[in-house]
């Protein structure tokens, strides 16, 4: 009997919602996040400190980063991941916000800038 070969990759899907008490904390902690990354350009620094200070979203999309999550985890390496963040209207009761509920295998990757990274 022969062992059925499995990927060695796996998709872990993970859906937050965020309270945010503090919208000035936020956006000065991304600020401050976009101005330490030595790697991005002097005109793309200005597009996401613009980002940042008009939208809390954008702002959270440079502090929350998957690679934090999975960083230390031992026998795993981050090879892709992407996210994005946006305003929602939130109600804890209503049947929408299930996080139980089956999602049909729905692919919930996003594509867009509101902080996409991918490993390198």
């Amino acid at each position: 009997m022969s062992t059925p070969e499995t990927s060695r990759f796996v998709r872990l899907r993970v859906e937050l919602v965020l309270e945010v008490d503090d919208v000035d904390a936020v956006t000065e902690a991304a600020l401050e996040r976009v101005a330490e990354d030595g790697e991005m350009a002097d005109s793309e620094r200005a597009h996401a400190e613009s980002a940042v200070r008009e939208d809390t979203a954008e702002a959270l999309a440079y502090l929350v980063d998957p690679f934090d999550l999975v960083g230390e985890v031992p026998g795993v390496e981050l090879q892709q991941a992407s996210w994005s963040s946006e305003l929602i209207d939130y109600d804890p009761d209503s049947p929408d916000w299930d996080l139980d509920e089956d999602d049909g295998g729905e692919d919930y990757e996003e594509d867009g800038d509101d902080g996409e990274r991918a490993s390198h």
